[in-house]
């Protein structure tokens, strides 16, 4: 798949407002700020700045919204390198998003941020349960607006101190740029992005690293440009600080000196009889498939999925299905390639939507019911006929069922047919049972899904 050139419609990853930019497949798996035109991007969505007073008492958690049933793992499990525990969404976003490799381990127990949300502070940046994105497309455990508590913290300085930084007079760290400044011209014509909301720019390996981790959504807006602090070059964002060392590229584990004064309780908690994290805990939580449903489906030689990346490596997790025949799944963890497989989307007039989604709810089995009109097209889901009626149809019992768009779209297992490679769904992307099995276990809500052409 070296030579894939197609593209995808990167709205996905910008939320709406931002302006397109078209990736290939290559410039996906590398983060895509490396060569090209530049582009200009909008606001990141991101939440009020942090302010301090958070709670953990099960008094304050009653007063904010809580993360809703969705399929997220049951267990809580204990990290003992800052001795804490983590659970439900929270724990499936940490994973799904690169865990401790990307945003530290917990620092905290989950508490009420004196903005209002359901939180948990890691030692790289605080999530949060965002109930205003649970019935979208996007993620809705995003990062904390700590940004500016940080700039605060350690120059004792909001944005608007305005130091310049390099020789060009026109650069300044924290002063927001106008889009025509030489300095955003140069950065944007060489393969950078400006964020119109913030006035700053993104560029180099701090743009790939902002691609490849979905950083509208979980970084935010830029709140400076790069500069250097202690011999490493860094950049404030919304939800943390990006460093570069020696070309690599990863957050700045700044909560475990920024916690106290946002009021978050650090304590250490028992581990008592919780598991220790591992990511062994969820290699079984898929419903093995019966003897009979892979007789049935002509699927009994299918082997289990080969695994044919390290399972261990580093980095956040996502998938990738390609819709031209053969139709194929890839996951990923990072750049590494882990699985592949044959899958079925959508047989027009259904065909499944390509775009950037993400996994927002799960469930081990399903009926699946919905009714088509004269075409064939579904025109609704569920048992009450929609307007203008239909023919009613029904799979019971679906294995392993992981929706990632508002569609209703879903990845999982398939018993009623072996023909993989080739479209025969109402828009879901059928898998080989073995592999749905493997897969709930893999992907938990937050992974990110890329559909295309």
């Amino acid at each position: 798949m070296e030579g894939d050139r197609s593209t995808v419609d990167f709205d996905g990853v910008w939320p709406a407002g931002r302006g397109q930019r078209r990736l290939t497949r290559r410039a996906l798996l590398r983060g895509a700020g490396g060569a090209g035109a530049g582009v200009v991007l909008g606001q990141a969505l991101m939440p009020r700045p942090a302010r301090a007073q958070a709670s953990t008492s099960e008094s304050a958690l009653a007063q904010v919204p809580l993360p809703p049933d969705r399929g997220q793992s049951a267990l809580q499990v204990f990290v003992p390198e800052q001795g804490h525990t983590i659970r439900g969404t929270m724990l499936d976003y940490w994973r799904a998003n690169g865990a401790a490799a990307v945003y530290g381990n917990p620092i905290s127990e989950p508490f009420a941020s004196a903005d209002g949300y359901y939180s948990q502070a890691f030692e790289k940046a605080v999530f949060q349960y965002r109930p205003e994105f649970i019935d979208t497309n996007d993620p809705y455990i995003r990062l904390m607006a700590i940004g500016p508590a940080i700039i605060q913290a350690r120059h004792g300085a909001g944005p608007s101190d305005g130091r310049r930084v390099g020789d060009d007079p026109n650069a300044s760290t924290w002063l927001a740029l106008a889009p025509d400044d030489p300095y955003v011209t140069k950065i944007v014509s060489n393969g950078g992005a400006y964020v119109a909301d913030s006035g700053h720019t993104i560029a180099g390996a701090m743009l790939d690293w902002y691609n490849a981790h979905e950083g509208a959504f979980y970084l935010g807006n830029p709140l400076s440009e790069p500069l250097r602090e202690r011999g490493l070059t860094v950049q404030y964002f919304d939800g943390g600080v990006l460093q570069q060392r020696d070309g690599t590229v990863a957050l700045l584990p700044i909560m475990t000196q920024l916690a106290s004064s946002l009021g978050i309780d650090t304590t250490p908690v028992p581990q008592g009889k919780l598991p220790t994290y591992s990511e062994d805990l969820f290699a079984n939580l898929g419903i093995p498939p019966s003897d009979a449903d892979l007789a049935n489906s002509g699927q009994t030689d299918d082997p289990w999925p080969q695994i044919i990346g390290d399972l261990s490596t580093p980095g956040r997790r996502w998938v990738e299905v390609n819709l031209n025949e053969p139709e194929q799944l890839w996951a990923y963890q990072g750049q590494t390639q882990v699985m592949t497989t044959m899958v079925s989307t959508g047989l027009a007039p259904n065909l499944t939507a390509p775009g950037l989604f993400h996994v927002r709810w799960r469930m081990n089995s399903e009926t699946m019911q919905g009714f088509v009109g004269s075409t064939g097209e579904v025109t609704g889901f569920g048992t009450a006929p929609p307007p203008g009626g239909g023919s009613a149809w029904s799979v019971p019992d679906v294995p392993n069922v992981m929706y990632f768009n508002t569609a209703a779209e879903a990845l999982h297992g398939c018993y009623w047919h072996n023909n993989f490679g080739y479209p025969m769904s109402h828009g879901c992307v059928n898998l080989p049972l073995r592999v749905a099995a493997w897969m709930y276990g893999w992907a938990p809500l937050g992974t990110m899904v890329w559909i295309h052409d």
